[in-house]
């Protein structure tokens, strides 16, 4: 996990000339243990690369507009050791464009009693270094995440592991190429969307293409790479007997793993990291593609139902963020309820495309009729999601700015078995209630299609957005109706005020 990506975290410490160099290699020796101990902490996904102490404001420029030009670099921690006099800062920190995290912080955890002296206090005084340090933050505006406390607490390394998985997000949102392959479901509203403002707030750039370029790909696959990938399917899954080999829907079999083939390479030869597909505009395809879209989602690209591109984002981006974590993250829409009073339920699922990721067993490869898109019957993997707290997020287009909602839920085992649905699904429980939640997501304008993430939280979210200067709503254990309603008005006239500034 430490070199996912090649992505590092630089760790800056903040120190000034006065106290001597004696003063000074402590200060460096100190802020490399602790750099060491965030490297050593299992909670933080990335090598955390120490930087020598800066002590003047050029010294100070320079690293921050290196750390703007390195793609290695997702975010910054910076930790003032002893008192580094902030105005030294502001040119840093006015040209900084990568995430920041204020560490406060310092190299010991217990004063020691009976030996303190000044010279220990003029050396361990992050306390008071810190608070200049956060001011001249606040007075230039600069979004951060302040952390405080000593980096063997847990906690500590837990939240700067959240931040550099968000900034992981941010760093793969920001350099993401979407396919899609036709346009989104005609007269829906909610999947469009404006592509140029998405490509200037967050950096994707998203793409059509013709769903023939796709059937000719697919067409191209070779029955040798056929065999190999069916053969694969045999193996990791319960096909069903009807699509194994000598079975009467075998070539169906064979012809979703040739829409795999296809696809893949496609995507792989174009450096997309995720795709839509419409099943109103399916071509040349025979199916529409389920079981391929599956497969890809499990190994990390976003998807989109129905041209849905910013879902397709939002995946991508939260499966970057959660890579390495347990529990799956999956492409999920809100379909029907279970109403029963104090029992009440929600079953997401869609026309063919979970991710496997989420099941709570080995899923079964299955082939049934699709009663929409008009063509032949799809192949698609069926299974319930893992019981477990998670998290399900929507990103929408509000017209001035895009929103983000989340919705803290626990996913359950279905309250009886499903042996006519044959689709993978997912059964959860909304925080706080059923009731509370829908009218808040409702309220809030919140989209139907959503990500299911069992791996990451609220925290990860609110970092994420925040790099990003988007909103977020979070419905949680703690939502009501008319706070909620409140936080909407309140970030409406917060929004449109900011766009002025």
């Amino acid at each position: 996990m430490k070199s996912l990506n090649g992505r590092e975290i630089w760790f800056l410490t903040g120190s000034q000339g006065l106290y001597g160099e004696d003063t000074l290699r402590q200060v460096a020796e100190q802020s490399r243990q602790i750099a060491q101990a965030l490297n050593d902490a299992e909670a933080v996904p990335f090598r955390v690369e120490w930087k020598p102490v800066l002590t003047d404001a050029d010294a100070i420029r320079r690293v921050c507009l290196e750390a703007n030009a390195d793609d290695a670099c997702i975010g910054v921690i910076a930790w003032m050791h002893t008192f580094s006099p902030a105005k030294m800062w502001i040119a840093g920190l006015d040209a900084l464009r990568t995430p920041l995290l204020h560490l406060h912080t310092q190299a010991n955890m217990a004063l020691p009693w009976d030996s303190i002296d000044m010279d220990f206090m003029n050396l361990n005084q992050a306390a008071h270094g810190d608070r200049e340090f956060g001011y001249i933050q606040s007075r230039l505006g600069v979004p951060r995440k302040t952390v405080a406390g000593h980096v063997g607490d847990p906690s500590v390394a837990a939240r700067i592991g959240a931040w550099a998985r968000a900034a992981a997000g941010r760093a793969e949102v920001g350099s993401l190429r979407l396919a899609r392959f036709g346009d989104n479901m005609r007269d829906v509203a909610v999947t469009e969307g404006d592509k140029v403002e998405a490509q200037r707030r967050f950096g994707v750039s998203v793409n059509t293409y013709g769903v023939n370029d796709l059937v000719a790909a697919v067409d191209a696959a070779s029955d040798a790479e056929v065999d190999v990938l069916v053969g694969e399917y045999e193996d990791v899954y319960k096909v069903a007997p009807e699509l194994r080999s000598g079975g009467e829907r075998h070539d169906s079999l064979r012809y979703a793993a040739r829409i795999e083939l296809g696809l893949r390479g496609f995507l792989e030869a174009g450096r997309f990291g995720a795709f839509t597909t419409n099943f109103e505009d399916l071509g040349g395809l025979r199916q529409l593609p389920g079981l391929a879209v599956q497969r890809l989602m499990a190994d990390g690209y976003g998807f989109g139902g129905e041209g849905d591109w910013k879902t397709s984002v939002l995946l991508r981006t939260l499966k970057t963020m959660s890579a390495g974590l347990p529990g799956g993250t999956s492409f999920m829409e809100d379909y029907t309820y279970h109403l029963n009073p104090g029992q009440e339920l929600i079953l997401g699922a869609h026309m063919l495309e979970v991710c496997p990721t989420i099941a709570s067993g080995t899923p079964s490869c299955e082939i049934h009729p699709l009663s929409i898109g008009g063509r032949e019957d799809p192949v698609r993997l069926v299974f319930d999601a893992e019981p477990g707290p998670a998290v399900v997020v929507g990103l929408a287009d509000m017209g001035e700015r895009f929103r983000l909602v989340a919705n803290e839920i626990d996913v359950v085992e279905p309250a009886a078995p499903l042996p006519n649905l044959p689709v993978a699904r997912a059964v959860w429980r909304p925080r706080p209630d059923l009731r509370t939640s829908a009218e808040a997501w409702l309220t809030a304008g919140a989209p139907h299609h959503t990500v299911l993430s069992a791996a990451i939280g609220a925290e990860e979210l609110t970092d994420f957005a925040d790099m990003l200067g988007v909103e977020l709503l979070v419905i949680d254990a703690d939502t009501t109706s008319r706070q909620f309603a409140k936080e909407l008005r309140w970030n409406q006239a917060y929004y449109r005020l900011a766009q002025g500034f």
